[in-house]
């Protein structure tokens, strides 16, 4: 778990706002969330947690950035609490990392490297947070993001300014690094080895003892590891869903708001004569007419038209009325006099004279109103539909601000209410193996870990408001919350046993993986000093692979057998033990062969050294963090840093 955390503690710049400015610095300091900074820096000595030279750090810093690593590890694990990132010191971490960050600050301005404020206007207008639909930085837009992160301007600038001190600081230590062309060479081949060698596999549960524990043992073991048995925080939510058809319907529309539709729509249903057509437009008449007889001389009007240096459009259909209001009424009525496929006679209109050619028309009679009224019928009983529904979800709203609880609104909507059972933030039901809340509620849950008890909402499952789509509304809200929190020792005694029994079945294993490493040393065979353990033990296994089987494997995400992962950290002939995942049981790894994989060209050793320079660049960075740290003057208020601790510890959640 301790991994886990770390891996996602950095610090307290960058992910909310995405600020690229730490790119560089992010390779000492693994910069992370800045959506935890709140108002700005500079507070007394006596709300310090550490000093470092004439800057400080203080407590409220420290807590919003644990609260932002928290946050940022739930994305992946919801079931992640605060009290498990104390424990598992993530508050320290976090600390260490801000004193780094602060150390470069302070070196910077001590050697006058600042960052001016043109050079924070520049980096601000480059956050993607701050720029408008236009893509350009936005006052507006800025504010509002601002506030959003409850983020103080002057709290925003003085952290850039620190990242950008930072960077100039380190940038020169990353650049134009190479490796010697003799070590990349040596590196190059390294890329494609191959290893293999033998694994023993040691169970856990093939070592717990035999002897079944007492209520003290196992209550001591439970009080050593409370942090094992936290239950999540779970969440009793009640809901109820409606859509527009479960609406009564409105009642039918009158003989008067038909004909008045049909009125409001007289457009749709009068007759309609409508041509499309191809045009050339001419600058005069007599080149309009020279068109017409080559057209007549058996040439296409298009040709003609190029003939004349002229060009011929292709326009959609227009009606009469259309082609007066674009053109000229004598244009509309030479086009309506042609036939289909003929030539109008050319016309005259402001922009010169036209040749048209009509190439298709489309007419259909006008409809009365007994012949639309079934159309109009459905149409105006829809529409009342829709704004009968808006008119009630209005409703709800006002019910709600007006204080009446969900049940009595779901009364009102003559619908049922639902209760899930205890949910977790990932949607489990808890105490319920493999069950979980609907799909269709699966969207809630961020909102529901978020709500007040009994503080109803409404939303439409889905996006938008489409009534058409008839996408269903749900009324819902939270009747019971049940913080994280350690198990009562008597409700999970079970649990405790078989912790317990796995607890110590790895402490054994661990032992007996020593004691056939040791047997090793000492001149014996894996076989030899298995059987001496008088276990029935799983078979050794002979592993084997390549470094760039390894490396695919590991970029994408596919699971590597962690005894094979720890060949390619041994030297030839070398013995080690390793702890499986989980407590499961220790391996012992014997590596016995390292083949080293072929230079085939220049290219791979150049490749080599460009790896390896930027590498050796990123680990002096690191270095030089911890170099100018200690050539401050540190200083860590333990008193603040436990205050913080345990405000911490008693106030976050998990799904919080």
């Amino acid at each position: 778990m301790l991994s886990f955390f770390r891996s996602f503690i950095k610090s307290k710049i960058g992910a909310a706002l995405a600020l690229v400015v730490l790119g560089v610095i992010a390779l000492a300091f693994a910069s992370g969330d800045i959506a935890g900074i709140q108002g700005a820096g500079g507070a007394g000595d006596a709300n310090a947690v550490a000093s470092v030279g004439d800057e400080t750090i203080d407590a409220n810093e420290l807590a919003q950035g644990a609260n932002s690593a928290l946050r940022r590890v739930q994305q992946n694990n919801p079931q992640a609490s605060m009290s498990q990132l104390l424990a598992q010191g993530g508050l320290d971490t976090i600390l260490d990392e801000l004193v780094q960050r602060t150390a470069f600050f302070a070196f910077g301005k001590e050697h006058g490297i600042v960052a001016g404020d043109r050079l924070v206007d520049s980096e601000i207008a480059q956050i993607a947070a701050f720029q408008g639909v236009d893509g350009k930085f936005d006052q507006d837009t800025f504010r509002q993001a601002l506030a959003q992160q409850g983020l103080s301007e002057k709290a925003l600038r003085e952290d850039i300014a620190q990242g950008l001190v930072g960077q100039q600081l380190a940038s020169p230590a990353q650049f134009g690094a190479k490796m010697p062309a003799y070590m990349a060479k040596r590196y190059a081949a390294m890329i494609d080895e191959t290893r293999s060698g033998s694994v023993l596999a040691l169970p856990s549960m093939l070592f717990v003892p035999e002897d079944e524990p007492d209520t003290k043992t196992l209550k001591a073991f439970y009080d050593s590891h409370t942090q094992n048995f936290i239950r999540p925080e779970r969440r009793m939510m009640r809901y109820a869903q409606f859509t527009i058809d479960s609406m009564k319907a409105p009642p039918a529309p009158t003989d008067s708001q038909i004909q008045e539709a049909y009125k409001a729509n007289a457009a749709r249903y009068t007759a309609k004569d409508d041509r499309r057509i191809t045009q050339v437009i001419a600058p005069t008449e007599d080149a309009a007419k020279a068109i017409i007889a080559a057209v007549k001389g058996g040439k296409t009007l298009e040709a003609a038209a190029t003939e004349k240096g002229l060009s011929a459009a292709k326009l959609e259909f227009f009606s009469r009325k259309d082609l007066t209001d674009q053109f000229a009424k004598p244009v509309s009525d030479a086009v309506f006099a042609a036939k289909v496929g003929e030539l109008a006679a050319p016309a005259k209109s402001a922009l010169g004279w036209h040749v048209v050619r009509v190439e298709e028309e489309s007419t259909k009679p006008a409809r009365t109103l007994d012949e639309v009224r079934e159309e109009l019928v459905a149409e105006l009983e829809a529409d009342a539909k829709r704004k009968a529904f808006a008119a009630k979800l209005e409703g709800i709203e006002d019910q709600f601000a007006d204080g009446a609880s969900l049940p009595e609104v779901a009364k009102s909507l003559g619908v049922e209410v639902e209760t899930t059972g205890p949910v977790t933030a990932d949607g489990r039901i808890y105490g319920e193996i493999d069950k979980s809340v609907d799909e269709g509620l699966q969207p809630l849950l961020p909102t529901v870990f978020k709500m007040q008890q009994e503080q109803p909402q409404l939303t439409q499952m889905g996006q938008g408001q489409n009534f058409e789509a008839n996408r269903p509304f749900v009324i819902y809200d939270v009747t019971e919350i049940t913080p994280s929190a350690p198990a009562p020792f008597d409700d999970i005694q079970d649990d405790v046993r078989s912790a317990w029994a796995l607890d110590s079945g790895s402490k054994a294993a661990k032992a007996a993986a020593l004691k056939v490493r040791k047997a090793m040393a000492e001149g014996k065979t894996m076989a030899q000093a298995m059987k001496d353990l008088n276990k029935r033990l799983p078979p050794i296994e002979e592993l084997g692979m390549s470094r760039a089987t390894l490396s695919r494997a590991l970029q994408s995400g596919r699971q590597v057998p962690p005894p094979v992962s720890l060949m390619f950290h041994m030297t030839k002939d070398s013995v080690k033990v390793q702890s499986a995942d989980g407590e499961r049981g220790w391996f012992v790894v014997q590596l016995k062969d390292i083949k080293a994989g072929k230079v085939e060209s220049d290219e791979m050793v150049a490749q080599a050294r460009e790896e390896l320079g930027a590498q050796m660049g990123n680990a002096f960075v690191t270095s030089l963090g911890h170099a100018v740290a200690g050539e401050m003057k540190v200083e860590k208020n333990a008193a603040t840093i436990k205050a913080v601790r345990e405000r911490l510890g008693g106030t976050a959640q998990p799904g919080a």
